[in-house]
């Protein structure tokens, strides 16, 4: 559920939930090949768009910089509470990547700015014994990863995107990114990171979806 001080509009839409786990169930959208991110720009299946597409499970928390709060705990030898300054006092980075959704649409070169999840690593120090991830999102939305894709290069937990703040409505004030994965996997209004030895699948894997999702594997289901 939201958290409780977090003001939020909208309501979960169970029938689009419904309808996504049918495509699960039936395997809608599948292509049955494969493609090759060195050679293949654009995934099996997908297609290119020019705007954004705007997707969630219906509900859309209004989280203020002031009442922001980003939390990384679990398996870490040091476990980290920000607030807005605290995330913004971190070190700051720029990237321009291509992004990939499980519906089928794919965007290129997109400018997002914020914090590389390798330099939140680099602070909060995980254990030896943490290998997966899990992530919780204001609105309540879950998933996982390993710490492995969790720590790729590429990984960003962005608050800008083409130079200006990230909007609510795509996950502002900060969400994951993580080109590599199908863009479930990168939750917006993220507000918790967890570092665990087991893996813990999140709200789309429990419900039929791949527990990894590279988009040229064509991983949209389990």
């Amino acid at each position: 559920m939201p958290e409780d001080d977090i003001p939020t509009t909208g309501a979960v839409r169970d029938k689009l939930i419904r309808t996504k786990e049918r495509w699960a169930e039936e395997g809608r959208l599948l292509t049955g090949t494969q493609g090759d991110p060195a050679r293949d720009r654009l995934p099996p299946g997908q297609t290119l768009v020019r705007d954004w597409p705007v997707l969630d499970l219906g509900v859309q928390p209004d989280v203020s910089k002031d009442k922001f709060r980003l939390r990384v705990e679990g398996l870490v030898e040091n476990r980290i509470a920000l607030d807005w300054a605290g995330f913004m006092a971190l070190p700051q980075s720029e990237m321009v990547v291509d992004i990939h959704c499980v519906t089928q649409w794919s965007r290129y070169d997109n400018r997002f700015a914020g914090v590389k999840v390798a330099d939140l690593l680099e602070l909060a120090r995980p254990k030896a014994e943490a290998r997966f991830v899990s992530m919780t999102s204001y609105d309540g939305y879950t998933t996982n990863l390993t710490l492995e894709d969790f720590a790729a290069p590429e990984a960003m937990l962005a608050h800008a995107w083409e130079g200006k703040p990230l909007e609510r409505q795509h996950g502002g004030p900060v969400r994951l990114v993580l080109p590599r994965l199908y863009f479930w996997k990168s939750p917006k209004w993220i507000t918790r990171i967890e570092l665990l030895a087991e893996d813990r699948p999140g709200f789309w894997e429990v419900r039929g979806y791949h527990n990894r999702g590279d988009p040229w594997m064509e991983e949209r289901y389990g």
